[in-house]
């Protein structure tokens, strides 16, 4: 600056200089409030891509700018059938170096998801995990850490939460419809994936994949559980997967856990993949319920299963037959939870799915390991905000 300027000079230098750095930072501010979208790179397209993908693309503040998988076709096959601008790589370090983004989907095989969802995390990313966020809860838990102290959002799998058929059940029991609460039971299972051997590899099995949505869904009407009693085996000792032949089955293909949710409420929660259901995988016209909670007063059944809700039954009287309520979805699909948890980063808002409760819930699925091998109850040490909302 000239040092001949006056004092007053100076002080109208000043204001214009402050004033313009003022009305800089109001018109970043406005760009930053008016970003139109989040840029989302998605990890593992396989089957489960092709229900992500066309979900992702339904909302005009999300774009997939980058698709990933170890089986580089894949990635080349969802970029034509999607028509995707997307660039594609063979390999997380590849991609994580690569187009700029804002958000990771991971939908790869569980096990990888830990170390996958990390290396994100390190560059700076957001996540959104298939189930489970991590292989052991405290790998998921360090997870939560690193992201906390790096001012990220870390979410992880299922999205029952955010069902209609969830929020009534939820304001059944949070307004006492049902008197008091004291038992509920959830299954889900079916004969086995047959595309895919991970599913009965270390670090897969029924619970991950199939219990997890049960556990959530009780443990998000019910409260966190304070501990876990469970039974695991191995009906099957092989199975047949299409691409490789005969492959050893190494994770439980049959669970039982028993919940203790405090306030004398228990729960009970069975998977498998020996199941037969003629309704199979895709859970088509399943009208069985797959959830039911009994008070003293009322007792309710989730229509479908808790992912797939096709509507709530309530009995509440002793002459009367059930009614049935919110039969429709109300738009909700269990693949939303990406697109749901983008949106929010871009509206500024709080989703309904909670990484606190996904965290829990992975804890609750090692601890049924433990639990069965050692023959014993099993105290939990995590917990979340409950009621959820």
């Amino acid at each position: 600056m000239d040092q001949s300027l006056s004092r007053k000079d100076f002080i109208m230098y000043s204001a214009g200089a402050s004033a313009a750095l003022l009305l800089n930072t109001l018109n970043l501010h406005a760009d930053e409030q008016q970003i139109g979208n989040i840029r989302v790179a998605i990890i593992g397209c396989g089957s489960v891509s092709n229900r992500y993908i066309p979900h992702l693309q339904t909302s005009s503040k999300v774009e997939i700018v980058a698709l990933c998988d170890i089986k580089y076709q894949r990635a080349l096959d969802q970029k034509k059938q999607y028509n995707l601008t997307a660039a594609t790589y063979k390999h997380i370090d590849e991609m994580l170096a690569g187009v700029p983004f804002d958000m990771m989907v991971t939908i790869t095989d569980m096990q990888a998801h830990g170390e996958l969802n990390k290396k994100a995390l390190q560059a700076g990313k957001h996540v959104w995990s298939e189930k489970p966020m991590a292989n052991t809860y405290a790998e998921g838990k360090a997870l939560l850490e690193l992201a906390d102290s790096k001012h990220l959002k870390l979410w992880g799998a299922p999205a029952v939460v955010n069902s209609p058929q969830f929020a009534f059940m939820n304001k059944m029991i949070q307004e006492g419809k049902l008197g008091r609460v004291a038992s509920a039971h959830g299954q889900y299972g079916h004969t086995g994936p047959t595309w895919s051997a991970f599913f009965y590899e270390k670090g897969g099995g029924s619970m991950p994949d199939l219990g997890v949505y049960n556990i959530a869904t009780l443990t998000a009407l019910l409260g966190p559980a304070k501990s876990i009693m469970a039974m695991t085996s191995i009906v099957n000792p092989s199975r047949e997967i299409d691409e490789r032949g005969t492959v050893k089955v190494e994770a439980e293909d049959n669970a039982h856990l028993l919940l203790d949710h405090g306030k004398g409420i228990i729960s009970h929660v069975m998977c498998g993949f020996n199941y037969f259901d003629p309704h199979g995988h895709e859970a088509k016209g399943q009208q069985l319920h797959s959830i039911q909670i009994f008070g003293d007063k009322a007792n309710m059944r989730l229509i479908g299963y808790d992912w797939e809700t096709y509507g709530v039954y309530v009995d509440d009287a002793w002459d009367q037959p059930a009614t049935l309520h919110e039969p429709e979805t109300g738009g909700y699909q269990w693949q939303e939870g990406a697109t749901k948890v983008a949106e929010s980063i871009i509206d500024h808002t709080i989703p309904k799915i909670n990484v606190q409760h996904a965290l829990h819930v992975l804890e609750i699925i090692e601890s049924a390991r433990k639990s069965s091998a050692e023959g014993k109850k099993i105290y939990l040490t995590s917990s979340f905000k409950w009621p959820l909302f």
